[in-house]
C-alpha cells in the first residue's frame, strides 16, 4: 500500500494557456479513499490521468509510496485504473478479462486460474466467468472492470466515474458495494465523480476543484457544515444552498426581506474588520420552513421524495429576484404558485456567511 501527493502538480494542454490542473497541492494519505469531486472542467479526471502517468505534468510532481512517479512510463507505477466506459475486450470471457495483466506479467496458468477464481468470490461473479461481456449487465460489467484492476494487488486504485453509465438504483448499490470492498481491501483510492452525493457517501475526505484548483478538501460533513467558500457551499449538498445578499444594518443585523436576522460577535467582528456593508447570507433548505411569518415568496415547484418534499420558490430579496429551497412537510404541500411564507429555523448552524466580493466565508 501507498500514500499519494500531488507537489504544486500543474498541467496545461497545448492549446490553452490556462492550467486544466493548477499547483495543485493534496496529501492522500495509505489506505484513504480520497474523493475528486466538481463540476465539467473543473480538472479532476486530469487530476486523477496524471496519478496514472496519461497526462503529463508540467511542473510540480507526483509521488506515490514515497516515490516520485512524475516522468515513470504507465506501465511503471503500479497502480490501477477503472474507467468510465469499462474497457473490457469483447471477445474475452468474464475470466479472460480479469486474467489479462497477469497474463501480460507473464504469471503462470495456474496461478492466474487460482487468483482469478479469489477476485470473482470476492466480486460475487463466479457464475458468470464464461459469459462475454456483452452477456453481462452494466453493473456486472463494471464489477469485472474493477476485478482486473484488484487481480494485480496494486498500491493504489484509480476510478474515474466508474459508476456514471448505471442507472440510479444501481449505482446507490455499487457505491455501498465499492465503499465495502475499499474498507476490506485497505488499498489507498482515488475515486472521481461529478455527483456530489456519490462524493459525499464514498470518501473518507472529499477534495472540491474548480477551474483546476483546490478549493477545500475535508471530511463529507466538514465541507457540508463548514465551507470555505460560496462555491463549496453551494456545490456540496443536495437541494443546494440558496444564497442571497444582505444589507448589514447600523444595529448589527442582517435584513432579509424584512426578516432581522441577529449576527453573533465574530460575525460583527469579521464584516466590520473588512469594512462590508452587505453580505452574501446561505441557507440550506432544512434551514427554511413554511411558515405564518417570514420571506415572502412565491411556489415555483414542489418535489416530492418519498418522507421528504421540497419547496422551490422564488422571493424579492434586496431588490433582486432570488431562488429559496425550503424542506415542507409531505401531509401538507403546498401549490405550485401558491404565496407563502419562509421562516428560517432557529438554530446555530441556520446561517452561513460569505464575503459578497471573493465568496469566502465569514464566522457565523
Amino acid at each position: 500500500m501507498a500514500d499519494v501527493r500531488f507537489e504544486h502538480a500543474s498541467r496545461i494542454y497545448p492549446s490553452t494557456n490556462v492550467p486544466a490542473v493548477d499547483s495543485l497541492e493534496l496529501h492522500i494519505a495509505d489506505g484513504e479513499l480520497m474523493v475528486l469531486v466538481g463540476p465539467s472542467g473543473s480538472g479532476k479526471s486530469t487530476a486523477l490521468r496524471m496519478i496514472a502517468g496519461l497526462e503529463e505534468v508540467d511542473s510540480g510532481g507526483i509521488w506515490v509510496g514515497g516515490r516520485d512517479v512524475t516522468y515513470v512510463a504507465p506501465k511503471d507505477r503500479d497502480v490501477a485504473m477503472v474507467f468510465q466506459n469499462y474497457a473490457l475486450y469483447p471477445y474475452l470471457t468474464v475470466a479472460a478479462n480479469i486474467a489479462f495483466p497477469l497474463k501480460m506479467a507473464k504469471v503462470p496458468k495456474r496461478e492466474r486460474e487460482l487468483k482469478v477464481r479469489e477476485v470473482a468470490e470476492l466480486l460475487e461473479l463466479g457464475e458468470l466467468l464464461e459469459r462475454k461481456p456483452a452477456q453481462l449487465s452494466g453493473g456486472q460489467r463494471q464489477r469485472v472492470a474493477m476485478g482486473r484492476a484488484i487481480i494485480r494487488s496494486p498500491k493504489v486504485y484509480l476510478m474515474d466515474e466508474p459508476l456514471s453509465n448505471l442507472d440510479a438504483k444501481l449505482r446507490v448499490q455499487m457505491r455501498a458495494d465499492i465503499a465495502e470492498l475499499q474498507g476490506d481491501l485497505g488499498v489507498t483510492t482515488v475515486y472521481v465523480t461529478h455527483d456530489q452525493a456519490e462524493a459525499m457517501t464514498l470518501g473518507h475526505r472529499v477534495a472540491v476543484l474548480r477551474d483546476g484548483r483546490l478549493q477545500q478538501c475535508a471530511a463529507p460533513r466538514v465541507l457540508y457544515d463548514t465551507p470555505v467558500n460560496a462555491f463549496v457551499a453551494g456545490f456540496i449538498g443536495s437541494p443546494s444552498m440558496c444564497f442571497a445578499d444582505a444589507p448589514v444594518g447600523s444595529n448589527g443585523s442582517l435584513d432579509l426581506a424584512g426578516v432581522k436576522l441577529e449576527l453573533n460577535e465574530a460575525s460583527l467582528g469579521a464584516i466590520r474588520g473588512r469594512g462590508l456593508d452587505r453580505v452574501t447570507v446561505g441557507i440550506r433548505p432544512e434551514s427554511l420552513t413554511l411558515g405564518s411569518s417570514g420571506v415572502p415568496a412565491r411556489v415555483e415547484a414542489v418535489e416530492v421524495l418519498g418522507a421528504d418534499a421540497y419547496a422551490y420558490c422564488s422571493a424579492e430579496v434586496s431588490g433582486a429576484s432570488t431562488r429559496l429551497t425550503a424542506r415542507v412537510d409531505v401531509s401538507s404541500l403546498p401549490d405550485r404558485g401558491e404565496a407563502v411564507s419562509l421562516a428560517v429555523v432557529p438554530r446555530a448552524e441556520s446561517i452561513h456567511l460569505f464575503d459578497a466580493t471573493t465568496g469566502e466565508r465569514l464566522p457565523s
